[in-house]
């Protein structure tokens, strides 16, 4: 059923005619609009700006906003732009020298936040202070206690010791922030910009760490809230409701995020702007019961006032409590907005409230558009308050038409954040929304506020909103297991976006727009991206960033191999789950007709059945004995054609004894512009092997470095015999094994090939076509000004673009 929209409120408020001149107000719409653009042209330049010249920028920026008119524009464009360099810049210096990266130092700090507990490890913040090293006093850390301890006889392992709010001295080796980049992937550079985030690590001797403080302070106290619900609600539904009342996400599993993202039901679990909304009314009802009872107190303040000031008491205390996140913080500020405008007697406009709220979040952090949340947040508000003005007076009718407005208007974003859109989400929210925002979370807060004033108290609201939520989830995991439910998006060119956007507001315009249809056809980039498929005969390699370990993506005209899935570790990071499905998705994989195992070590088969899940393959090939299951077994011999492109398989031959690396799949990629080799682990002695009986076989143009460049492989005759153009690694950075090592680099540089390494340069995607191979590295296709590969680069005297 079609859902008439009402329509949006075409005048903009933010503007003024004074004698014929447009006059912006200082802090309406178009001030936000031009000061978010400054961060964002800052964030999108391939390098930050120098300081001088941002602060030039910003000094510049306050005059032009104080004089006023299309000055006071393009000033508070300049302010964006100065601000956002300043603070991205003090951001990355005060993150880990490359000097101290790799070593233990000793450091003594207090535990953030809520730990991120998981079977094998926990995860947490940490502010240095005290004795520390100069370099790190007053940073924030992101550290990992790795517990190694055998499982109890429940088959647990204990978590760590660390809590919240506690002081503790400990060893700890720690590395600047740097993450694995593929197209489609999660950026943890920009992540760890955003989030203030110095240096990573991990705790390098457990057993001589030391507390030294008690847990004490706000984080202390929603630690051991979220223990009594974990405690006193139901089971099935406490690691829900803990993240409903206190924002504490750490309890859900893998699966429960793989069914919230299914149903697009993410924007709910934790707190968002709406509970903040729901508290800051029950004070504002608290405050009126109140005056009701006394009336005298009106004489002292009116009741109006005394309303708004408890309405922003309570949102404030709630929004600390949960952990000032992006959604309750720009609720809060909002609704301060409004409840000043009361207490002065000003009319307030909810649009100039959003732009408010907008601008001082941006001048108290300019970096905030890197988070997604940040766009997700405002716009969907912007949204809401164009399409739908007025729609208090039809509640019924105005939430049906949000859910519309907030589909539609959401869905370019979501795309591009996230790179899949949930088919079902529409659906599940006209039923999460009400019953998770009306019922299970006024519950759930009910009893975390009796659990404050008594232990107990709160037990019979946790029960009930436990159970309400139970009857849910079931509807919602049936619906996320429908193959439907989820829309992957391939990865598509930059103008996508704004034409999504744009064809949205249009097909949002008031009935009687001309030319909606076609609006439609401004989604197509987005949605059908050109995916450049190889041309018959050519072959097209793309070897994903999985850290230490390899996942090789092949594609012909029509077909797709996948060699290697990447490393696994049971209970923790998968990279077969996590980088290769993601791009997988991003580069338009639709399926995987061949999947090669080259051998069942975990660092090239671990992710092997997370990838099985998400791309179910007619053929699974891995060595004859290796430990992978469900596959058949790879011999020398086997070859087959598509689309113009020869597969040969080189090693092992049939009867060949499983032997770990030296058993490894070689498989041979012919082109009819040239040849790639791909090689497992095989050592030494398997390349000597291939090269008294296949040599003929080895010429390639390409050439994937056995073991990742370790010392037992490249051998000097069998690195001569391919005559290779293109050396390619997939190493991690600072792996222990220091692959690849200088000399093998050396080795196959000095027979003519440039080598590309995936730890330097992120993915790399190898095209065969005539001419040569064509070569293109994510980082250097991409380049984003905090890349810790070029700032590492630089520090070492090195040069970015390896050759």
């Amino acid at each position: 059923m079609a859902i008439a929209l009402p329509s949006p409120r075409l005048a903009l408020p933010s503007l003024r005619l004074v004698n014929a001149r447009w006059q912006p107000l200082p802090f309406g719409p178009a001030t936000a609009l031009a000061l978010l653009a400054g961060c964002v042209v800052s964030l999108l330049l391939p390098a930050f700006a120098p300081t001088w010249f941002a602060l030039l920028a910003i000094a510049l920026g306050i005059a032009g906003w104080w004089t006023g008119g299309i000055a006071r524009i393009a000033g508070t464009l300049l302010l964006g732009f100065g601000l956002c360099t300043l603070q991205a810049d003090r951001a990355l210096v005060a993150q880990l020298p490359p000097a101290m990266e790799g070593h233990v130092v000793e450091i003594t700090g207090r535990v953030v936040e809520l730990p991120m507990r998981e079977p094998k490890r926990t995860r947490f913040r940490f502010v240095v202070d005290g004795d520390s090293d100069v370099a790190l006093r007053g940073k924030t850390l992101q550290l990992a206690w790795y517990d190694d301890r055998k499982q109890s006889h429940d088959g647990i392992v204990p978590p760590a010791p660390v809590h919240a709010g506690e002081r503790w001295s400990f060893d700890a080796k720690l590395r600047a922030p740097r993450g694995l980049r593929n197209p489609g992937g999660f950026d943890a550079e920009r992540n760890a910009l955003a989030q203030g985030i110095a240096a990573t690590g991990y705790v390098a001797d457990a057993d001589n760490a030391k507390r030294i403080g008690i847990a004490r302070g706000l984080d202390a106290w929603r630690e051991r809230m979220s223990a009594r619900i974990a405690r006193q609600a139901p089971k099935d539904s406490a690691r829900f409701l803990r993240a409903f009342a206190l924002g504490d996400t750490g309890g859900l599993q893998d699966e429960d995020w793989e069914t919230l993202r299914a149903d697009g039901l993410t924007h709910l679990i934790a707190i968002s702007g709406f509970h903040v909304g729901l508290v800051a009314g029950f004070g504002a009802l608290l405050a009126r019961g109140l005056w009701w009872l006394f009336p005298l107190l009106a004489r002292r303040c009116p009741r109006q006032v005394a309303c708004g000031v408890a309405a922003l008491a309570f949102a404030a205390g709630y929004s600390v409590i949960a952990g000032l996140s992006l959604p309750t913080l720009r609720t809060l500020l909002m609704i301060a907005v409004v409840v000043l405008a009361r207490i002065l007697r000003r009319a307030t406009r909810a649009g100039d409230a959003l732009a408010l709220a907008a601008i001082a979040m941006l001048l108290a952090d300019a970096l905030s558009p890197l988070s997604p949340g940040f766009w997700l947040s405002f716009l969907g508000v912007a949204w809401l308050l164009w399409c739908l003005p007025g729609v208090e007076t039809k509640p019924i009718r105005g939430f049906f038409a949000a859910q519309g407005v907030a589909t539609l208007g959401l869905l370019p974003l979501t795309a591009l954040f996230f790179g899949q859109a949930s088919l079902a989400g529409p659906f599940a929210n006209l039923l999460a929304v009400p019953w998770w925002s009306l019922i299970v979370a006024p519950l759930t807060l009910v009893g975390a506020g009796l659990e404050a004033l008594h232990p107990g108290a709160g037990t019979w609201a946790w029960w009930l909103a436990g159970h309400a939520f139970e009857c849910s989830w079931r509807l919602f995991a049936w619906m996320s297991a429908s193959p439907m439910a989820l829309w992957w998006a391939p990865e598509a060119r930059w103008f996508a976006v704004p034409l999504a956007l744009a064809s949205a507001f249009w097909l949002l315009l008031p009935r009687g727009v001309p030319g909606k249809p076609l609006a439609i056809l401004l989604w197509l980039p987005l949605l059908l991206p050109a995916l450049h498929a190889p041309a018959y005969g050519d072959g097209e390699l793309t070897v994903i960033d999985v850290g230490q370990g390899l996942s090789v993506l092949v594609r012909t005209r029509h077909h797709v191999l996948l060699y290697d899935m990447g490393p696994a570790v049971p209970d923790g990071f998968d990279a077969g789950e996590r980088v290769v499905v993601p791009t997988l998705h991003a580069l338009g994989a639709q399926r995987i007709d061949v999947a090669m195992v080259s051998h069942g070590d975990n660092d090239h088969a671990g992710g092997f059945p997370a990838v099985e899940r998400a791309f179910p393959t007619p053929l699974s090939l891995s060595p004859a004995g290796s430990p992978v299951p469900h596959t058949r077994p790879c011999l020398a011999g086997t070859h087959w054609n598509w689309d113009g492109v020869e597969f040969r398989v080189l090693h092992p031959a049939a009867g060949f004894p499983y032997l770990d690396n030296e058993s490894s799949c070689v498989l041979r990629v012919e082109s009819k512009h040239g040849a790639a080799l791909l090689t497992g682990d095989i050592g030494e002695v398997i390349e000597r092997k291939l090269l008294r009986e296949q040599q003929a076989m080895l010429r390639a143009d390409v050439v994937l470095v056995a073991h990742h460049g370790s010392g037992g492989s490249s051998d000097p005759g069998f690195v001569a015999a391919t005559g290779a153009k293109l050396a390619l690694v997939s190493s991690g950075f600072g792996n222990r094994f220091h692959h690849p090592l200088p000399d093998v680099v050396e080795r196959w540089q000095g027979a003519g090939a440039k080598t590309a390494d995936t730890q330097d340069l992120g993915a790399l995607r190898i095209r065969l076509r005539q001419g040569g191979p064509e070569l293109e590295s994510e980082r250097i296709a991409h380049p984003r000004a905090w890349d810790a590969a070029r700032r590492h680069a630089r520090a070492a005297g090195l040069s970015y673009r390896s050759d």
